[in-house]
């Protein structure tokens, strides 16, 4: 697993990435009211999703089969396993952004 760095002082933002052999552009937003993060992707300036909540231990984009998202998955993950949530507080600090081929990826 790899993991996404983001920039909470930059948020909103938005950034380009390789994901798997394609280039994708990820905004990063943030709900200050119900303290949570969204994810849009989008792809050669085409907006495939927008609003995608992080919700930890849940793959970024499940649930969406499309062939034009990334390959690799993107979980918001607490490597120590202590954090149960997203929130302002734990992301980018014990909450990252990994991404690799799935379970049993071998690549850490």
């Amino acid at each position: 697993m790899e993991f996404i760095p983001i920039e909470k002082d930059s948020i909103p933002y938005q950034f380009d990435i390789a994901l798997g052999v394609d280039i994708f552009t990820l905004e990063v937003n943030y709900n200050e009211r119900f303290d949570f993060f969204t994810l849009d992707l989008m792809k050669d300036e085409q907006v495939l999703v927008q609003g995608v909540k992080l919700v930890y231990g849940v793959p970024v984009f499940t649930g969406i089969e499309d062939h034009r998202f990334p390959v690799p998955l993107i979980v918001p993950i607490d490597e120590a396993g202590r954090e149960t949530a997203v929130n302002w507080g734990n992301f980018g600090e014990t909450v990252f952004l990994a991404y690799g081929e799935g379970e049993g990826d071998e690549d850490e």
